[in-house]
């Protein structure tokens, strides 16, 4: 490993570290209600698909944020950066006080603020690649702790493959699952804020619920107060999350027409409210005979499920010719975690 010579930073190891992580989709996503601290009780299946950001990392005198790629002037390169926070949080916990400051660049392939959790891998892909060129020797377990603290995904970033999250999503149990999974990802134009998306579900939910008060109260022959209106009422008590059995074991069989049915996502609603043109690609994907259609994370992103890779080949040729989406990809999951890739070469 190459090393500075003659200067005050004769200490450090320049050779910059590379860490390749994966997007993610969620194949069940149920939003329970929403918590004193703001967060909403959540039990998903996270589902790491083959669409890459790639971070490297290297010492330097203070800390910089570089992006290059994929809507590359959408990502902060301040102290804001997700990746330059898990950088911060990591020497932190180290007690790491002096010597920990690092130049990252980030090669952007996942979209931002498309539902598929970009940002947060690109700070599981700055833990790794920190534990690696500090020497740190943390386990993926102990990151995944660091991590919680940077973003309620950057725990699925570092383990990938398929897993059961609950709590805000950052409490992880491993899923069994067989075979190998073709998508398509059809990205929309812009983005979605995922705080705005959680938002208007429960916009949504309060509304259904002011109906429901309001029906049962026309059943029952009573009359509104003058003045009070809907909403009036404590407001909606979400049902609490539950892991969908009947998904998991489709999962376990490996059969993807078993899986595409199950797919769901409580955000959906939400995310349609704020971008209904995202039924249109919805519908046509279904049309093309995709096995599974669903909007990944809080959107705008719509997941397809496909029989095989022909068939994604298929749906993403389709959906593009439709004008539906600005782009789709293929995909297969599930993917691994944050992982080196590299270790030298030029940043």
């Amino acid at each position: 490993m190459g090393r500075t010579c003659g200067t005050a930073y004769d200490w450090l190891i320049v050779t910059p570290v590379t860490v390749r992580v994966p997007a993610k989709v969620n194949l069940q996503l149920s939003v329970g209600p929403r918590r004193d601290d703001g967060y909403h009780d959540l039990v998903t299946v996270f589902h790491a698909v083959s669409l890459f950001d790639e971070v490297t990392v290297r010492p330097a005198e203070r800390t910089s944020v570089r992006v290059t790629g994929q809507d590359a002037a959408s990502v902060p390169s301040n102290r804001a950066n997700l990746a330059a926070r898990a950088a911060r949080a990591l020497a932190a916990s180290l007690r790491r006080r002096e010597k920990s400051a690092v130049q990252i660049v980030i090669r952007k392939r996942i979209p931002v603020a498309a539902g598929l959790a970009g940002g947060s891998a690109d700070a599981a892909a700055a833990l790794v690649a920190c534990n690696e060129l500090w020497g740190a020797g943390l386990s993926q377990a102990e990151l995944r702790e660091v991590g919680a603290g940077v973003g309620s995904d950057v725990p699925f970033a570092l383990l990938g493959g398929t897993a059961v999250g609950q709590g805000r999503g950052e409490r992880l149990t491993a899923a069994l699952v067989t075979g190998t999974y073709h998508w398509v990802l059809a990205f929309a134009s812009g983005g979605l804020s995922t705080p705005e998306v959680y938002a208007a579900c429960d916009r949504l939910r309060a509304a259904r619920a002011d109906a429901v008060e309001v029906a049962a109260g026309v059943a029952a022959g009573a009359t509104p107060a003058a003045g009070t209106g809907a909403g009036t009422g404590p407001g909606p008590v979400a049902a609490s999350p539950a892991l969908s059995t009947e998904l998991m074991a489709a999962l376990r069989s490996g059969d993807p027409a078993a899986v595409g049915p199950l797919l769901s996502n409580d955000l959906q609603p939400a995310a349609l409210s704020l971008r209904p043109e995202l039924r249109r690609a919805l519908a046509e994907g279904r049309e093309l005979g995709a096995l599974g259609a669903v909007v990944s994370g809080s959107g705008p992103t719509c997941a397809f499920l496909a029989a095989n890779a022909g068939h994604a080949r298929e749906l993403a040729v389709g959906l593009t010719s439709a004008g539906v989406c600005c782009g789709a990809v293929r995909v297969q999951g599930p993917a691994g975690g944050a992982a080196v890739v590299a270790a030298g070469g030029e940043l």
